[in-house]
């Protein structure tokens, strides 16, 4: 790939890894639209770290809390708000890691396509839609619960398929939980940082096979991505916090009768 196609691909990855419109529904625009080639495992794990490190920067108080509060509950202080949550959200994070094992190969072969990805983005969209206008938006983070979390961590898995969209498909489920839009995004985020972390890590592994490594490229990718992805996540819970999903939802869509009317003309 050339230095643009590197920034384009970056930025596509950073603004949609958080927001609920899917980021493997757009990685496969260029290649479909444009004829890019495929970015590579060494791009894959590159993005990921900036996003990570997105993520982790900007939650980086609530993290630095959980963390002392985990550590804590052994000691005089006992559990606290935060050290449940610090629980929750690696509990939560075992239905994706053991599903995604056990389905890989699956997913790979037969889920891995654009046809897929269009119904998901549709289909997921409607019911992130439906969650967003039937959910109670009246639970906030202080009172998630173990199987709230858990509910959750299960929708996360759904993700695992093409065009589903990890932040969508979670916010969609703490909203049917009646959890407001700003507790679902936050605890979506925070739910983030595992799995993109172990994700890192298995494609990380497949790295070492790779010889011929664009350096320059990979650094590019990740100070894009990082960027775009942490002001990603600032304006979209200031526009959550004021405005409904809807966009999100017409937007989901209209992407995904785009992609099926691609698959048609080709």
């Amino acid at each position: 790939m050339d230095l643009f196609q590197v920034i384009i691909l970056a930025l596509i990855q950073g603004i949609t890894e958080f927001l609920p419109i899917s980021s493997s529904a757009h990685l496969i625009l260029p290649s479909q639209l444009l004829g890019w080639p495929d970015q590579g495992l060494a791009f894959d794990v590159a993005v990921h770290v900036g996003t990570l490190s997105a993520v982790v920067i900007y939650f980086r108080n609530d993290l630095q809390q959980m963390v002392v509060a985990w550590f804590g509950q052994f000691g005089a202080q006992g559990a606290t708000q935060e050290s449940r949550l610090a629980w929750y959200v690696g509990l939560a994070t075992i239905p994706v890691c053991v599903i995604g094992f056990l389905s890989s190969d699956f997913i790979e072969t037969h889920l891995r396509s654009t046809l897929v990805i269009a119904l998901t983005s549709i289909v997921f969209g409607l019911v992130l839609w439906w969650a967003d206008a039937s959910g109670k938006r009246k639970l906030t983070l202080n009172e998630l619960t173990l199987g709230a979390a858990m509910l959750i961590g299960l929708a996360q898995a759904v993700a695992l398929i093409p065009g589903t969209s990890r932040s969508g498909i979670t916010m969609t489920m703490a909203l049917f939980l009646g959890f407001t839009r700003s507790d679902a995004a936050r605890f979506s985020f925070l739910l983030s940082i595992p799995v993109i972390l172990i994700g890192g890590l298995y494609e990380g592994i497949g790295l070492l096979e790779v010889a011929d490594v664009d350096w320059v490229g990979l650094l590019v990718g990740v100070l894009v991505s990082a960027v775009s992805a942490y002001l990603c996540i600032h304006y979209f819970l200031n526009f959550i916090a004021r405005m409904s999903l809807l966009p999100f939802v017409i937007y989901r869509v209209a992407l995904g009768l785009l992609l099926l009317a691609l698959i048609f003309v080709s």
